[in-house]
């Protein structure tokens, strides 16, 4: 892939990654769209390369805009790391075997498509759940697996990750800044995870086949890529943080319902 490329799927990554959106589903949509234009898209090894490296921006990003979060967890909020693994039990059961067997339902656009409505809905829904009392440290396992479990629907592409999570730390009576928080701790361990499984098929490949794609971008363009989607990442925590602060996650259904309704239109028209 070429710079120019690689910003643009750097901004792209750094900003659908956080807001409510959905990044998966905004790939499997790119992805259709290329295909429909006769446009191929780049080997197998070079896309995983690629996703390794921007999901360590986004990582980073998380590392940067939440550091004294993350640094009390080895310190007074401890108790909260068994919570977050507990967290993040219920997408690594569903994922693996997603990915193992179900692949091409993770690249269905129509699929994409109507999650996206699915997506405008929850955050309709955490907009008007008024803001609770119980602070993110005050979490017990029972509210961790039940977020934990609206986050494994966030596997399914166009359910976004952080508006699935926010909506359910808003059930458990989190307040409104605890549960934009608690997300984004909730995030370090899934896309972590993430990028150790694209890792792992990574190096599958070049076991299996030699495969020399994944060198077709240049340390230097997919350094650019990781310093784009971090920053990109740190505008959008910022901005994500105080919407949700404010009750505005329904603003983003004015992008997700027309978006998510073209899609299934331009699908069932196909």
């Amino acid at each position: 892939m070429g710079l120019l490329e690689i910003i643009i799927l750097s901004v792209v990554q750094g900003l659908t990654e956080f807001l409510p959106v959905s990044s998966s589903g905004h790939l499997v949509v790119a992805e259709a769209i290329l295909e429909a234009l006769g446009r191929p898209l780049p080997p197998d090894g070079e896309r995983l390369t690629v996703n390794i490296v921007l999901h360590v921006g986004t990582l980073l990003a998380i590392f940067a805009f939440f550091w004294r979060e993350v640094w009390q967890l080895v310190g007074r909020d401890r108790r909260l790391v068994p919570l977050l693994i507990v967290g993040t039990v219920p997408a690594a059961a569903v994922g693996v075997p997603l990915k193992l067997y179900a692949k091409q339902l993770l690249e269905d656009p129509l699929l994409a498509g109507c999650m996206f409505l699915v997506t405008a809905a929850l955050l309709v829904w955490a907009s008007r759940r008024p803001s609770g009392k119980t602070a993110y440290r005050e979490l017990d396992y029972g509210g961790a697996i039940k977020i934990g479990l609206l986050q494994a629907l966030a596997l399914l592409p166009g359910v976004s990750r952080s508006g699935a999570t926010i909506a359910g730390e808003l059930a458990c009576g989190l307040d409104r800044r605890s549960a934009g928080v608690f997300a984004f701790l909730l995030a370090i361990p899934a896309i972590g995870g993430a990028g150790v499984l694209e890792f792992a098929s990574l190096v599958k490949q070049y076991a299996s086949s030699a495969n020399a794609d994944a060198a077709a971008t240049s340390p230097g363009v997919l350094a650019v890529g990781a310093v784009v989607s971090m920053a990109v990442g740190l505008a959008a925590l910022a901005w994500l943080v105080r919407w949700i602060e404010k009750g505005r996650l329904a603003d983003f259904t004015w992008y997700l319902v027309p978006l998510g309704t073209a899609i299934i239109g331009w699908q069932l028209m196909r």
